[in-house]
């Protein structure tokens, strides 16, 4: 039996102060949009039970789906760097970034030199850089895939893209992972179905068909701030698609409240038993 815990969207602040020029690009509408709501909506001591509820559970292992933060200052990557810290060592969290993680392109960069160390691959070592995805961890009988769905976007977009690459990569690993009798769990912080234009993964339809193909035993996606199943065709059944409310978020309406899965996977090859507990945080 192998317990992961999945959460996302974390949305860590306070936002650091920017400069003008910080903002003189898309930030500003990411800025005015803190400031007008999103700094109350994110609170920290929500996330903080959230982590300590985690970490109460002792899983096996944690996967975080990306938005660590907010509009991609400089500042706000080693301060999310201590937060993963926090939630895990490197072997024990594996992470895969949002759209506002890679905000812009240049600060694609930040995401590598802070956090790379929670989404290398097995066997590859840190100090090798780069940006690579997918990458593949092995944790017992589980195999846990991290795509990279977040890519720099103009101003009022959300959206992302995997590119046919990654998507061919991951045929590759699916089958083989497949053939060797793993678990095979897909991260990924954009859902591979369609949210609407603004906010979609652009090539859902393609790696929609290549899960169809090649078949996994989950997906755990964020970015949508909500708590959903949602299966996915697959060939030998139904693909079990989840996500997860922000791990911040408080019970203000506007969206869900925080929440983190606990996922148990059981069972073997030809019969693997995939089980999701929702587990809610306590708001005051």
């Amino acid at each position: 039996m192998f317990r992961l815990a999945h959460l996302s969207d974390l949305h860590i602040g306070p936002l650091p102060e920017p400069s003008l020029r910080d903002l003189l690009n898309k930030r500003l509408t990411g800025y005015l949009n803190w400031r007008r709501g999103r700094s109350q909506h994110h609170s920290m001591a929500v996330l903080d039970r959230l982590l300590l509820d985690v970490a109460k559970a002792a899983p096996d292992h944690v996967a975080v789906t990306g938005d660590l933060i907010n509009i991609g200052l400089a500042a706000e990557y080693p301060a999310a760097r201590a937060v993963l810290w926090r939630i895990g060592e490197p072997d024990r969290v594996s992470f895969v970034p949002g759209n506002h993680d890679a905000y812009m392109r240049q600060t694609v960069p930040e995401i590598v030199l802070h956090w790379r160390p929670w989404f290398l691959g097995d066997g590859v070592d840190e100090a090798e850089g780069g940006y690579a995805f997918p990458y593949l961890r092995r944790r017992g009988r589980v195999a846990l895939i991290g795509l990279n769905s977040g890519v720099p976007t103009p101003a009022f977009s959300a959206a992302g893209a995997v590119g046919a690459r990654q998507i061919v990569a991951l045929e590759e690993l699916l089958q083989d992972l497949k053939a060797e009798g793993m678990a095979r769990v897909v991260m990924i912080h954009h859902p591979p179905f369609d949210i609407g234009f603004q906010k979609r993964l652009n090539d859902h339809d393609e790696l929609a068909r290549a899960l169809a193909r090649q078949g996994a035993e989950l997906v755990l996606h964020g970015h949508t701030h909500k708590g959903t199943l949602r299966p996915l065709k697959g060939p030998d059944g139904p693909i079990p698609v989840v996500g997860v409310p922000s791990a911040s978020a408080r019970a203000d309406g506007k969206d869900e409240p925080a929440a983190w899965n606990l996922v148990t996977i059981d069972g073997g090859p030809g019969g693997w038993r995939v089980d999701v507990e929702r587990r809610a945080v306590a708001q005051t």
